[in-house]
């Protein structure tokens, strides 16, 4: 894996060096929208509809819509005022305790490794969680984004989880929830129903089943030669090859899987 991000998380008055790295990562397969006549890929433009033409970047500004059909336009040397650049420090605020963060809190979780002088340190902080069974709030700067975030032990390592802020998550109030009684059989009956169902989380077990169902669809129409073929003078403009991002998705669940195509 290549790291995503270099710095140094500090804690208390001591710096670790460490390198950031994507924990996850999306594997629904993408698909271009081709015409059906030609089987070209279809391009997207900017558009204005008052003006009936396509508008390049440098005629395009920031517009925040205050009002359906109002809205204040911020220009580049504004915009800049509010800009954060990227810091290469992961500043440790406080440590809770986890179940104190609800789960909806959670967004993005990354890998933190220590760099080459940062092993002594980074092994203190991670078994100083363990044992406290603590986890550490921070903030970061990711791609001139602050966020908030925790860092916690996971298997051996720390990882590092983006956090929303409070006034990201929506209110529930807004929400009419009647509680109706239940009798105290069925609730019975359900509680069974939980302790029969209830048993290690074992993540192996489960799987994508629709995108594997696509993969075995796509890899039998190559097999079958059921594929098209894209004047390249058109293709060079198209941002993706669908054919070979279906062929690389396919040897990538094969290497996974271990499976051997035929």
């Amino acid at each position: 894996m290549r790291s995503m991000w270099n710095g140094s998380l500090s804690f208390g008055l001591v710096n670790i060096p460490v390198k950031m790295y994507s924990a996850t990562q999306g594997k629904d397969l993408r698909f271009n929208q081709l015409h059906t006549l030609c089987h070209t890929p279809i391009k997207y433009q900017k558009t204005c509809p008052h003006c009936q033409r396509a508008v390049d970047e440098q005629e395009i500004v920031r517009g925040y819509q205050y009002e359906p059909g109002h809205y204040v336009i911020i220009q580049d040397d504004e915009w800049e005022e509010f800009a954060v650049k990227s810091s290469r420090t992961v500043d440790i605020l406080r440590f809770v305790e986890l179940g104190e963060i609800d789960p909806i809190y959670y967004d993005k979780t990354y890998y933190l490794e220590p760099s080459e002088t940062g092993g002594k340190a980074y092994s203190l902080l991670q078994k100083a969680l363990s044992l406290s069974g603590r986890i550490a709030v921070a903030e970061i700067t990711i791609r001139s984004k602050p966020s908030l975030a925790v860092v916690r032990v996971y298997h051996d390592l720390l990882a590092l989880e983006t956090i929303y802020y409070p006034d990201e998550i929506r209110d529930q109030a807004r929400l009419s929830i009647t509680h109706v009684p239940v009798q105290e059989r069925e609730l019975e009956m359900a509680l069974s129903l939980i302790a029969s169902l209830t048993e290690p989380f074992e993540p192996e077990n489960y799987s994508d089943r629709r995108r594997q169902g696509l993969l075995d669809l796509v890899e039998a129409k190559i097999r079958g030669q059921e594929t098209v073929l894209v004047d390249q003078r058109e293709e060079e403009s198209a941002p993706i090859d669908l054919l070979a991002a279906l062929q690389a998705s396919i040897k990538a669940q094969h290497e996974k899987t271990g499976g051997v195509r035929h």
